[in-house]
């Protein structure tokens, strides 16, 4: 009977039915080099890629979550590729089970997957296993903690917000050699995404070093409860975006029904940039994590201290609970 319970507990505290812990201090502060595990209900790390010179978009997410009701932490996680050149998505998941988190060196695994890394320092390289992706991701720039520490808010829940915006990447994706560049996310805390909150989340890579991430979550009924972006300079500085506005554009239905912006203006007081998804069929159905989400390659140009801007990453548009 337990074993049958834990997929289904761990599912339900997905969907944002079991008490959340109010755990999370906005405070107190993490260090930017902390990779967990965590006390917390909910905790994630996070890799993602464009890499527009092998046609291939892709990324792969370690969910931790806890809940008095099951005697151990339960790991939830998939992936996703794209091939831009046959347009073909292929998207798989790990139920709910047991599986390691440890750190430092950052080591997660649930079955056959993992993400370990190569040593202590904080810039060590990291080998991910995970399905179709066997890759080495090499840190270009130190972790950051992302202005203002955090995401969300009282109404929406709390979720710290560390990681890593450039690595090199080397391996292979279904067997096929691969090289480019990656960025690596890390939260944790007490929101359940897709119940207490939704968000619209842009990774930018822009072409001479500097990386942008803005952050958009919003409360279930959609108004904004939170917008954030942070600039992460060449040399590895990060500090909070300045008058910062995120504008939706084209709308695109999926053949669920779900709308999702899928073009955008990121507007501050130090550029101005358009958001074009580079394929509109992006829209993920997780049995396990029980969300319904888009996410998908980007292509970004427009000004930046009145220079031209152009760069690449990732975005991500989380519509809300699904059930299968």
């Amino acid at each position: 009977m337990r074993l049958k319970l834990i997929p289904v507990l761990a599912a339900l505290l997905l969907s944002g039915c079991a008490p959340v812990q109010s755990v999370v201090n906005p405070t107190q502060l993490p260090s930017p080099t902390d990779f967990g595990a965590h006390a917390n209900p909910m905790e994630w790390w996070y890799v993602s890629a464009y890499l527009p010179g092998e046609g291939l978009a892709l990324h792969w997410a370690q969910f931790r979550v806890q809940d008095s009701r099951v005697p151990l932490p339960q790991m939830i996680s998939h992936v996703a590729v794209t091939d831009l050149r046959t347009g073909e998505l292929t998207f798989l998941e790990q139920p709910a089970g047991t599986g390691e988190a440890t750190s430092p060196p950052l080591r997660l695994r649930q079955g056959a997957w993992t993400l370990t890394q190569a040593g202590p320092a904080p810039t060590a390289p990291l080998s991910l296993k995970a399905g179709p992706l066997d890759l080495t991701l090499t840190p270009v720039k130190g972790p950051v903690l992302h202005p203002p520490g955090y995401s969300g808010n009282a109404d929406t829940g709390l979720l710290f917000y560390q990681g890593i915006t450039r690595l090199d990447l080397t391996g292979t994706v279904n067997g096929r050699s691969v090289r480019g560049q990656a960025w690596l996310d890390h939260q944790w805390g007490n929101q359940i995404p897709g119940q207490t909150a939704l968000w619209d989340w842009f990774s930018v890579q822009l072409d001479g070093g500097r990386d942008l991430m803005v952050y958009r979550v919003r409360r279930p009924d959609g108004s904004v409860a939170q917008l954030i972006g942070s600039v992460v300079e060449p040399d590895g500085r990060v500090r909070a975006v300045p008058g910062l506005r995120a504008e939706p554009g084209e709308v695109w239905t999926s053949p669920t029904g779900r709308s999702y912006a899928l073009g955008w203006r990121l507007v501050s007081d130090e550029f101005d940039l358009g958001v074009r998804a580079v394929r509109r069929e992006q829209e993920l159905l997780s049995r396990a994590a029980r969300i319904a989400y888009w996410e998908g390659p980007i292509e970004v140009t427009g000004t930046w201290a009145a220079a031209p801007a152009v760069g690449t990453g990732m975005m991500e548009l989380v519509s809300g609970y699904w059930a299968p």
